[in-house]
């Protein structure tokens, strides 16, 4: 077993303080982990089943408000969240430009938003300072799986933007954008029960 492994180790087993704590550990891993699979037939990393993921939307963006942020979310600078957000894993808000997004939006994972970039910085040899432009998502918008927002971007409200797409352009409202660079693909259509996505190409 890994834990026997791991205490065997000379740096563990001299400090009995530690190795305690090393088993405590342990057990609740297996503990929150096992409670997880029984409720929901999922396994999270262990840093998931530590954290209440609404109680940290409400430490990031105020109570009342519904918002799930997942504790590998990485959260920086300024950035206001609606109301029934879903942020997902490993996703990246930098709010150093000014972020916000809507309600009732889905961030997916690895989403990375960025309202700022080093590039000239860099290629300068830190002679050009880093460049700042604010992101706005609307309301009830999807972003999928790994897709990049970069600075300076408006996005519409009822717009999906599909994985792994890299948005450099405004979206406009009801839009659906993929691809690389991302360009709009088609338009959602609400009706009064569904959502009717339409591509341009299957018409």
């Amino acid at each position: 077993m890994e834990l026997d492994k791991i205490l065997k180790e000379d740096s563990f087993s001299s400090n009995p303080k530690r190795t305690e704590l090393i088993k405590d550990l342990f057990d609740l891993q297996y503990a929150l982990r096992d409670i997880t699979f029984r409720d929901f037939k999922r396994t999270n990393p262990f840093q998931e089943d530590l954290t209440d993921w609404k109680e940290r939307g409400e430490f990031l963006f105020g109570k009342g408000k519904n918002i799930t942020v997942y504790n590998s979310v990485s959260f920086a600078g300024d950035v206001k969240v609606g109301e029934n957000t879903w942020i997902g894993p490993y996703v990246e808000l930098d709010g150093t430009g000014g972020l916000e997004i809507g309600n009732f939006c889905s961030i997916s994972a690895n989403v990375n938003i960025a309202t700022h970039d080093t590039v000239k910085w860099a290629l300068s040899g830190g002679k050009h300072p880093y460049e700042y432009a604010p992101v706005k998502i609307g309301n009830n918008c999807f972003i999928g799986n790994g897709a990049i927002i970069n600075k300076g971007v408006t996005i519409g409200n009822n717009v999906l933007i599909g994985s792994g797409a890299i948005v450099t352009k405004d979206i406009p409202d009801f839009s659906i954008a993929v691809g690389v660079p991302a360009k709009v693909t088609g338009k959602v259509i609400l009706m009064e029960n569904d959502v009717k996505l339409e591509f341009f190409d299957q018409k």
